[in-house]
């Protein structure tokens, strides 16, 4: 087991077969490698990528078919053997949420970069989407979905 200090949610013990590796870190933190995921609760649709190396970085994301049941794209070969993925059933995607102004009903996420992840082998990596109409902010609550349920 890991010790791992966070600023969000104290002491943190993990076991170290589950610390995420990104080999090239995350773009904008390079020098970033490690990180765990910190869920919640098992049916929260939420989960924090928490640095090892950094207590106050940890990002805030999604599995995007919660919101997105239709996304979809297809992952390069590339990055399959740079992850050692050699089932498509091994693979978990996240993707990265803004919430601009700590406005909750503006939350978007990010389509266009998921951050994808081999469950075997727990190798991970930004993958930026190529030859898509995804984009970096996608509203997680439309505004007509606000509407509707009379909320502003």
């Amino acid at each position: 087991m890991k010790r791992i200090k966070t600023l969000r949610f104290g002491e943190i013990e993990e076991d170290e077969s589950k610390i995420i590796h990104f080999a090239q870190g995350l773009p904008a933190f390079e020098e970033e490698h490690e990180f765990i995921l910190v869920l919640q609760t098992m049916d929260n649709p939420y989960v924090f990528l928490q640095s090892i190396k950094t207590p106050e970085l940890a990002f805030l994301m999604t599995r995007p078919f919660v919101f997105f049941p239709a996304y979809e794209f297809t992952l390069p070969e590339t990055i399959r053997e740079q992850l050692g993925l050699k089932d498509l059933n091994d693979l978990d995607v996240y993707t990265l949420i803004t919430i601009p102004d700590g406005n909750i009903q503006q939350m978007t996420t990010n389509l266009l970069a998921p951050i994808v992840l081999n469950k075997c082998n727990y190798e991970a990596q930004q993958v930026i989407l190529e030859k898509t109409n995804y984009m970096t902010k996608h509203a997680l609550f439309p505004q007509s979905e606000m509407s509707e349920k009379g909320e502003k």
